[in-house]
């Protein structure tokens, strides 16, 4: 899992690509993948609006399905990249989870500036002594795709 030889780009890039997909059929800008063995073994993006459902975030619908089909220690051993920190509601749904390591590319305090809201808990707060935190990630890559969206 914490293996330097992971293409970390690659997987955030992917996460910038789901992000982009969910932004151009009508969903925010939020895409995450879940990595193991530097594999993508699952994908998801925001589909909040486009299926009325406030509990279709990326990060917590993959923190569903992980614990559908995989083990805790399985769980443990997997990386999800996201394009943006995890809100609260997600990061609790990731430490039931387990993953090992979660890794951002722009954070919660920046996506406050662009929304015009307050900022949240952030994630590694409360994933804390569950799931390492990393971040921010290709940052500016990130950034543009806020900037891209019509907050």
């Amino acid at each position: 899992m914490t293996d330097p030889n992971f293409d970390h780009d690659s997987h955030m890039r992917k996460a910038f690509t789901l992000a982009r997909e969910a932004a151009d059929r009508g969903d925010r800008p939020f895409g995450s993948v879940l990595v193991r063995d530097d594999t993508v073994i699952m994908a998801d993006s925001n589909r909040v609006v486009t299926e009325n459902d406030i509990r279709r975030h990326p990060e917590l619908h993959l923190a569903y399905r992980a614990c559908r089909e995989f083990d805790p220690d399985d769980r443990a051993e997997t990386v999800m990249y996201t394009s943006t920190e995890p809100c609260p509601m997600c990061a609790g749904g990731m430490a039931k989870a387990g993953f090992g390591r979660v890794v951002y590319s722009v954070g919660s305090d920046e996506i406050a500036e662009f929304t015009g809201n307050e900022p949240s808990v952030r994630s590694a707060e409360i994933l804390d002594g569950i799931s390492e935190v990393v971040g921010p990630v290709l940052n500016d890559t990130g950034r543009q795709i806020h900037r891209d969206f019509d907050w």
